[in-house]
C-alpha cells in the first residue's frame, strides 16, 4: 500500500516593519509627492511667480556667468549656500530659463525635511515600546501634516530658500536631540557623532538663511549649559566641535562682507539691507509697517501668517489648540520630549525682526491688507505638524481602550484632512502671495523680452538686474553679455571709477549695443543720456516705465 506523500504547507513570512523601513517609505512617499507637485506648477507655470526666485536663480546664474564672474556676484544680503546649491543646474540654459534648475535643491530638502520630521518623532518616541502607544501613528501624522501642506508643497516647487532651512532646521533637532537623548557612557561616541552632524545642519541653516543665526545661537547657549552637568561630560569634546560649527556660519558671511565690502556688517547696514530698503520704500505721512517697535504686533503678524499658511478661516483654532496642547503635554508630562521645545524659535526670532529689523510682514485680513512675507508662517510648520501629532500621542496613551485610541487617531487624521481641504478651497496663502504680487511684474518683463528677442543674439546690454532681470531670463540673453550694477569692485568706496559699471554708464556707446533703463533706476539716473536713442517704451501699470535704448556709436 503506497501512502500519499503530505508536503507542509509552507506560509509566507511576514517581516513586521522596523524603524528604518519607516523611515525609508517616507522619504519615497515625500518625493512621490515632490514631483507630483513640481510637474502641476511646472505645467502652469508657477515656478517663477516669486520675484525673488528669479532674482535668486540669476544670481547662481552670475556666479559664472557674468562679465566678471565669482563669488563676489553673490552680493551681500541674501545667504550664499542656496545659491551655491543652484549652480550645477543653472549650467543649462533650459534649467536656467524654465527655474527647473532653481528647483532641484528645493524638491531635494523637501523630501529630506519630510524624513526629518519622521525621524524626530522615532528619536523622542518610544518606537519600540507597547505597539499600541501611538508612537508609530505619531511620526506618521507628525510626516503627513508637514508633507502634504499644500503651501509647502508649492514653496518646495520654487528657487525660494524656505524648503532649505527646513531641511537644515528639523535635521538640527533630530541630532541634537540623538546627541543629549543617549547620555550613558556606552552611547558616548554616539552622541559625538551626532552632535557634529548636529553642528553641520546649524551650519548649513546659518549660511541659508538668517534665522539659522539666531538657532545657531539657542542651541549653542543649550549645549554648552547642558555640557556644564556632570551627566554629560564624556561628550564635552563634542560639544565644543559643534559649537564650533554652528558659529561657523555668522563668521565665514561676516568675513566675507569684511574682505568684499570693507564692512563686516554690510548685509545689516548697506544699502540692500532689509532697514535701508524699508527707508527707501516708506510713504511721506504714512505710518511704518506692522509691528514696528512692538513686540507684542509683531507676534500677532507672525502668528497670524502661520496660521493662515496651515489652515483657512476658523479651522485655524484647530492648529492652535493642537500646537498649545502638545506643547503643554512635552513641557508637563513628556519631558524626556524637550528638544521638540526648539521648534517654537522662529517665534522670538520673525518677533525681534518684524519689530527691531525693518522686516514686513502683511497678512491679507489684517491692515493694510495685503501680502507680503506671508511665506514666513511656515517656519512654525514643523512646530504645528510635530506638537499636533505629540496631542494626538499623549491622548492616546491616556486612552483606556484599544478602540478609543483609534477613535483618537481618526479624529486628528480627519481634523487635518478637513483643514487641508479648506486651504485648497480658499487657495494656498503663499501661492496667492507669489500669484497677486507678480502679475504686473510678469507683464513688463514679458513684454520686454518679446522686444529684446528680436534684437541680433551677439547684442552688448547695459541694464541694472537688480529689479527685471526675469527679461533676460524670458529671453534667453547670457548674463555675460549684460553689463551690471555686479561689475565693479565693491570694496572701492564709495564707487570704482575704473570699474566696468561706471565707466559703461558714463560712456554707453563704447561698451554695449542697446541700454535698458526703469523709471530712476541706477541706469536711468546715471547713464549718459546723450549716447542714446530711445526705441520702446513700456508702460504696466503698478510697474517703473521701462524705456530700451540704442546706443550712437561714434565712427
Amino acid at each position: 500500500m503506497i501512502r500519499p506523500t503530505i508536503r507542509p504547507t509552507i506560509r509566507p513570512t511576514i517581516r513586521p516593519r522596523t524603524p528604518t523601513s519607516e523611515f525609508t517609505l517616507a522619504e519615497q512617499l515625500a518625493g512621490a509627492i515632490a514631483m507630483a507637485a513640481f510637474f502641476y506648477h511646472l505645467r502652469h507655470g508657477h515656478l517663477l511667480l516669486y520675484g525673488d526666485a528669479v532674482a535668486r536663480i540669476n544670481i547662481a546664474r552670475r556666479l559664472f556667468d557674468s562679465r566678471t564672474p565669482g563669488l563676489a556676484q553673490l552680493g551681500t544680503v541674501w545667504l550664499p549656500l542656496p545659491h551655491l546649491l543652484m549652480v550645477p543646474f543653472l549650467v543649462s540654459k533650459s534649467l536656467w530659463q524654465t527655474g527647473m534648475g532653481g528647483s532641484i535643491p528645493s524638491l531635494l530638502a523637501f523630501v529630506l525635511s519630510v524624513g526629518g520630521i519622521f525621524r524626530l518623532m522615532q528619536t523622542v518616541l518610544p518606537l519600540g515600546n507597547s505597539p499600541g502607544a501611538g508612537a508609530s501613528f505619531a511620526a506618521w501624522l507628525a510626516a503627513g501634516i508637514f508633507a502634504l501642506n499644500p503651501n509647502l508643497m508649492y514653496l518646495q516647487t520654487t528657487a525660494m530658500t524656505e524648503p532649505i532651512y527646513l531641511a537644515f532646521f528639523v535635521w538640527s533637532v533630530v541630532f541634537f536631540a540623538k546627541a543629549f537623548g543617549a547620555s550613558s557612557e556606552r552611547d558616548e561616541r554616539a552622541s559625538a557623532a551626532s552632535l557634529l552632524k548636529a553642528g553641520l545642519c546649524v551650519l548649513g541653516a546659518s549660511l541659508t538663511r538668517y534665522d539659522g543665526w539666531f538657532l545657531a545661537a539657542v542651541m549653542v547657549a543649550l549645549a554648552a549649559g547642558l555640557a556644564s552637568l556632570p551627566r554629560f561630560a564624556p561628550i564635552r569634546s563634542g560639544v565644543k566641535r559643534f559649537v564650533v560649527l554652528s558659529l561657523a556660519g555668522p563668521v565665514l558671511w561676516i568675513g566675507y562682507n569684511a574682505i568684499v565690502y570693507r564692512n563686516p556688517f554690510e548685509f545689516a547696514s548697506g544699502p540692500y539691507s532689509a532697514k535701508a530698503i524699508e527707508l527707501k520704500s516708506r510713504v511721506p505721512g504714512m505710518p511704518p509697517h506692522p509691528g514696528t517697535g512692538n513686540l507684542r504686533v509683531a507676534f500677532h503678524y507672525f502668528f497670524k501668517a502661520a496660521e493662515l499658511n496651515v489652515a483657512a478661516g476658523r479651522w485655524q483654532i484647530f492648529w492652535v489648540l493642537s500646537l498649545l496642547l502638545g506643547t503643554a503635554i512635552v513641557v508637563l508630562f513628556q519631558r524626556k520630549l524637550w528638544p521638540l521645545v526648539l521648534l517654537w524659535t522662529p517665534v522670538p526670532f520673525y518677533m525681534l525682526s518684524i519689530a527691531y529689523q525693518g522686516v514686513p510682514l502683511f497678512v491679507p485680513v489684517w491692515w493694510p491688507f495685503s501680502y507680503y512675507n506671508v511665506r514666513y508662517g511656515l517656519q512654525m510648520l514643523p512646530a504645528f505638524a510635530v506638537f499636533t501629532a505629540a496631542a494626538a500621542y499623549g491622548l492616546i496613551r491616556f486612552a483606556a481602550t484599544r478602540y478609543v485610541r483609534v477613535a483618537i487617531g481618526g479624529v486628528f487624521v480627519a481634523l487635518v484632512a478637513a483643514s487641508y481641504a479648506g486651504v485648497w478651497r480658499a487657495g494656498p496663502e503663499s501661492f496667492q502671495e507669489a500669484e497677486v504680487n507678480s502679475r504686473s511684474r510678469i507683464a513688463l518683463e514679458s513684454a520686454l523680452a518679446t522686444d529684446l528677442e528680436i534684437l541680433p543674439s551677439d547684442s552688448t546690454f547695459l541694464m541694472y538686474l537688480g529689479n527685471h532681470v526675469g527679461a533676460l531670463q524670458q529671453a534667453g540673453i547670457p548674463l555675460s553679455h549684460v553689463i551690471n550694477e555686479g561689475n565693479h569692485r565693491p570694496w572701492k568706496r564709495p564707487s570704482d571709477p575704473e570699474g566696468l559699471w561706471e565707466r559703461a554708464l558714463a560712456n554707453p556707446a563704447a561698451y554695449a549695443d542697446y541700454v535698458i533703463g526703469f523709471e530712476n533706476d541706477a541706469v536711468a539716473s546715471a547713464v549718459n543720456h546723450d549716447q542714446l536713442a530711445s526705441l520702446v517704451v513700456l508702460r504696466v501699470s503698478g510697474q517703473p516705465q521701462a524705456v530700451l535704448y540704442k546706443t550712437m556709436k561714434k565712427h
